[in-house]
C-alpha cells in the first residue's frame, strides 16, 4: 500500500535486517509500529545534508552557522501544519518524555498556587512516572479510572477537577490498546473552570487527523519516530498565551524555551516526516484499520480463547490488544521472533518489567490475562502477505504454548475470562 508519495514503499534498509554482517538480508514481519517506525527514504535524505555538509551550529555568527536557521524554521512550520498551529507555537525537544514532562511541569510551574494534577490510571509511563515524581515533591495526582473498554467517562473527569487543579494531562490515543479519549470534550470542560490541558498525542500522527484548534488543547506532545522519523526529536505545541516555565533551561535556543544547541539534522528530519504524514488521507486510515480488522477477526475466530481488549470504537486504526487464554506472552513473542515477526505485549518503555501491564489490569484485566496480552500494531507499509505469514504460525504456537502449560493454569486463566464476560458493562 503507498500513499503520499514513495511513502510506504519497502526499501532493503526498511524491511530487512541481517542476522550477521555480510550475511543475506532476513525479512522482517513487522507489527509493532506504536513501539517504532522505519525511518522513511525521504526522511533519511532530508536529515543527510546537515550530517556531512552543513554541520555548523545555528546560534554561530557566520554563514556556516546562520545558513541553518531556514531548515530548522521550514520544520517548525512543517510540524505546526501537521496539527493545525502556527509555528510561533511549536517547541522541539528531545523526544515525547520530555515534551510530556515540559507540559506538565511548566503548567505546575508558572502557576504555583496549583499543586494539583488530574490524569487517567493508563497513561503512558512518561506521564505516570512524572506523576509520580511530582507526588514525592508535595504535588497532589487524581488518577482517573476507565471502564472495562477502555474508556473514560467525562463525568469522572468533571468530578476530578478543582480550583487548585494545575493542568489535566490526558493521552489523545491509547498506545497499548488504540482506545481513543474525547479530548475535545475534555478540553471543553478545563475551559469552563479555565484549568490548562495537556494531551500526549505521540501515537496520532498519520493515524488521526490533528487540528489543535478543534481539540481545543493548550499543550500537545508529539514524536518524531512514531512517525516514520528518527529516534531522538520531539515536539510540544504551545497554543498562544499559554503560561509557560522551560524543563531544560540554557541559552537562548527555541525563543529560551528549551535550552541546547538545536539537533538539525533531526529537526530537518521530523520536518520531512511531518509531511508525510499530513499526506495521509481518510482513505489511506479506513484501508489500515480494514487490514487491522481482517488480522483481529482472523485471530479471535481462528484461535480459541481470544478477546480483543478494549472498545472496538473509536479507537486508532492500527492498534490490537489481543488476549490469549493459558500463555504467557513473553514466551509467545519470543517463538514469534524465531520466526521475525516483531510484536509487543505492551509498551516498549516498560519492556522488561516483570509487573503486568498496567492499562490491562487498570481495565479489570487479571494479572495472568493482561500477562497472556499480545498488542498488534500495524503500519502502512504492513502487507496482507505478512498477515497472512503470521497467521500461518500464530495458531500452531498458540496451541504449542497451551499444550505445554499446567492444565490449572490454564482452567484459571479461561475461568477468569468468563467471569469478567458475565459481567455488565
Amino acid at each position: 500500500m503507498t500513499f503520499g508519495g514513495n511513502f510506504g514503499q519497502k526499501t532493503p534498509s526498511v524491511a530487512s535486517r541481517t542476522k550477521e554482517p555480510f550475511t543475506e538480508p532476513l525479512k522482517i514481519h513487522y507489527f509493532d509500529s506504536n513501539a517504532t517506525t522505519s525511518v522513511a527514504p525521504e526522511v533519511l535524505k532530508a536529515m543527510l545534508p546537515y550530517l556531512t555538509e552543513e554541520w555548523g551550529n545555528p546560534s554561530s555568527p557566520y554563514r556556516l552557522g546562520k545558513r541553518l536557521v531556514e531548515p530548522i524554521e521550514a520544520a517548525r512550520e512543517a510540524v505546526a501544519s501537521l496539527v493545525g498551529a502556527d509555528s510561533s507555537e511549536i517547541v522541539f525537544t528531545s523526544c515525547g518524555t520530555e515534551s510530556i514532562n515540559t507540559a506538565i511541569t511548566s503548567c505546575l510551574y508558572s502557576q504555583p498556587a496549583k499543586k494539583h494534577v488530574v490524569t487517567t490510571a493508563i497513561e503512558h509511563s512518561a506521564t505516570m512516572n512524572s506523576c509520580a515524581a511530582l507526588e514525592k515533591r508535595g504535588y497532589e495526582v487524581t488518577y482517573l479510572p476507565v471502564n472495562r473498554d477502555g474508556s473514560l467517562d467525562l463525568g469522572t473527569v468533571a468530578k476530578a477537577l478543582r480550583p487548585d487543579t494545575a493542568v489535566v494531562s490526558i493521552m489523545w490515543a491509547n498506545n497499548e490498546t488504540g482506545v481513543l479519549f474525547p479530548i475535545a470534550k475534555i478540553a471543553a470542560l478545563c475551559r469552563e473552570r479555565a484549568i490548562l490541558i495537556h494531551t500526549d498525542a505521540v501515537q496520532t500522527p498519520g493515524k488521526l487527523a490533528i487540528d489543535v484548534g478543534e481539540l481545543g488543547v493548550d499543550l500537545l506532545s508529539l514524536s518524531a519516530h512514531k512517525l516514520h522519523g528518527p529516534k531522538g526529536i520531539g515536539s510540544l505545541y504551545v497554543r498562544k498565551g499559554t503560561p509557560f516555565w522551560p524543563l531544560i533551561i540554557g541559552g537562548h535556543q527555541e525563543e529560551g524555551n528549551r535550552g541546547g544547541t538545536e539537533n538539525v539534522p533531526y529537526i530537518a528530519a521530523f520536518g520531512r516526516a511531518a509531511e508525510l504524514a499530513r499526506a495521509i488521507g481518510p482513505h489511506d486510515r479506513r484501508a489500515l484499520a480494514a487490514l487491522r480488522d481482517s488480522l483481529e477477526d482472523e485471530i479471535l475466530a481462528r484461535i480459541p480463547g481470544t478477546s480483543r481488549n478494549g472498545a472496538k470504537e473509536p479507537r486508532l486504526p492500527n492498534t490490537s490488544s489481543i488476549s490469549f487464554a493459558g500463555i504467557d506472552a513473553e514466551a509467545l513473542l519470543l517463538l514469534l521472533d524465531q520466526l521475525k515477526i516483531c510484536a509487543s505485549s505492551g509498551s516498549a518503555c516498560t519492556t522488561g518489567s516483570m509487573a503486568p501491564s498496567h492499562v490491562l489490569t487498570a481495565m479489570g484485566l487479571d494479572p495472568t490475562e493482561a500477562r497472556g496480552t499480545l498488542r498488534f500494531s500495524l503500519d502502512y507499509e504492513t502487507t496482507r502477505e505478512d498477515i497472512a505469514y503470521l497467521m500461518n504460525h500464530l495458531p500452531r504456537l498458540v496451541s504449542e504454548l497451551r499444550a505445554a502449560a499446567s492444565p490449572r493454569t490454564l482452567a484459571r486463566s479461561a475461568g477468569t475470562r468468563s467471569e469478567l464476560a458475565a459481567q455488565p458493562a
